[in-house]
Formats: C-alpha cells, structure tokens, sequence
C-alpha cells in the first residue's frame, strides 16, 4: 500500500452543527492521521478559485455562496491509499445514498450541504493541498 496525502474540508453546515471533532474522530478512527490543520472563513475569491473547475456549471454560484457562509475546517490527511481511504469514509455526495457509518451518512444534510470535502484523485490532492498549504509534499 503506498502512503499518500489528500485534503479534507469540513464544510460549514458541519461546522455551523458542532460536528468537527466527531468528524476528525471518523476520520482518525479509520487509520488516517492529521499532518496539517486550519480553520478558516473562506473569502469569495478563494471559493471561487477552488471550486474554479465548476465555474461554468449552474450550481457554481450557490455552491460559493455556501461555502463563503461560515468558517471551513481544511486540513491534510495521510495514510495507506489516504485519497480512497477517505472518499469511503465520506460516503456517496448523496447522503441519502451514503453507506451507513460514513460521514455524509451520519451529518449531512442533502446533496448540497453535504458536510465535507474530499480530493477525488492523487492528482487533486496535490492540487487542492497547496491551494491551502502552499509547499506541503505529497508523499
């Protein structure tokens, strides 16, 4: 198994809920461990350059809107396999269709509020990684 990094974002509906330190407790139960952690009020432009990629779809606006409504807990996680290893540990981006005992599962609300964040490749991680924490190496 090859030891890799991803970001995770817990999203402001979970941070508005009071479920980050059950969140990280999910995430740390399942093997992966915290290298890098902040919370921060996401700007407009920093919305919107990182979800940049979906500019030009029809829930680009609401989806900025939302995460510009309050703080964001970004942080780096590592592990065996750590960007598959946290996307299960999320659960489907429809809760509704989220694996009992995931994260979506037990705290999101809908399809759009759906709690957290979670980079879909190695290649996004690195991506996403540096977009809040210019400099850290991937492994």
């Amino acid at each position: 198994m090859a030891t890799e990094r991803t970001l995770s974002i817990i999203k402001p509906d979970a941070v508005e809920a009071n479920n980050v330190g059950a969140i990280l407790a999910m995430i740390e139960k399942a093997g992966l461990k915290i290298v890098a952690m902040r919370m921060l009020h996401l700007s407009r432009a920093q919305a919107e350059g990182f979800y940049a990629v979906h500019k030009e779809r029809p829930f680009f606006g609401e989806l900025c809107d939302f995460m510009t409504r309050s703080p964001v807990v970004v942080s780096v996680l590592e592990g065996d396999n750590a960007v598959a290893k946290y996307r299960e540990v999320m659960g489907a981006t429809n809760p509704a269709e989220a694996a009992e005992g995931t994260i979506r599962k037990a705290f999101a609300k809908d399809i759009g509020e759906n709690s957290v964040h979670g980079s879909d490749s190695l290649e996004n991680a690195g991506i996403e990684t540096n977009y809040f924490f210019p400099g850290c190496l991937l492994l």
